[in-house]
């Protein structure tokens, strides 16, 4: 794990779609008690979990997104016994019990806030707030793919995921927007939040700039 902030590690780890190179990044939060939140599961080789251990102790397991199911099963069989919190509906998806995301556990009062993406009802979305390292960390609302990309990777991002620049939204997800006034509210509330940086889901993290360059994409999406 790479640390980015106090208290807060993100791995990357591969991931193909379509045969383009997405990747996805696994956050993980530790609170002033010692106590860990593993944001996005992955297939974790003994030396991660060895790692993660390292940091502090795994108490909870977050997916944040319906469409994020990929590796929950594995992240479930490898920390047993912890809850796992996601969206509305995760648990039907992945057939394992899942607790509710938003909203925040009680033991996170202050360190970590979480924000329902409204409006994609097929998505639910929950954006993280740590509110010491002011970090968002997002699952898919934007990507973060190099600006330099070729090949397929260029071409399947940009013409047919319809990417305009980076970070920016993909076509995919401006599909499932369906109540733009309440996906315009959501994110109203989550700009009147104090971040700077963002870990995306899929791509490199914003260091800097972040709330910006984030309600640029959505302005870029036409949805903001």
């Amino acid at each position: 794990m790479k640390q980015i902030a106090e208290n807060v590690w993100i791995k990357g780890y591969p991931l193909t779609i379509f045969g383009t190179r997405h990747g996805r990044n696994v956050t993980v939060i530790r609170l002033t008690d010692g106590r860990l939140i593993i944001h996005s599961m992955a297939p974790f080789p003994a030396a991660d979990i060895q790692g993660i251990h390292a940091i502090g102790e795994p108490a909870w397991l977050i997916e944040s997104m319906l469409l994020h199911d990929t590796y929950a099963r594995e992240g479930r069989e490898i920390f047993p016994d912890i809850p796992f919190l996601g969206p509305p509906g995760f648990g039907s998806i992945v057939k394992f019990p899942v607790k509710p995301l938003y909203p925040a556990p009680e033991d996170w009062a202050g360190e970590v806030e979480t924000l329902p993406i409204r409006g994609a009802p097929k998505l639910e979305e929950i954006a993280v707030l740590h509110i010491p390292s002011r970090t968002l960390i997002l699952a898919d609302l934007i990507f973060n793919f190099p600006a330099e990309e070729k090949g397929w990777d260029r071409f399947f991002h940009r013409h047919i995921a319809g990417f305009k620049r980076y970070p920016g939204m993909s076509r995919i997800f401006r599909m499932f927007v369906t109540d733009k006034v309440a996906f315009r509210e959501s994110i109203d509330r989550i700009a009147e939040k104090d971040f700077d940086r963002v870990i995306v889901g899929h791509g490199s993290i914003i260091e800097t700039d972040g709330k910006e360059l984030l309600l640029r994409g959505l302005r870029d999406a036409g949805l903001y």
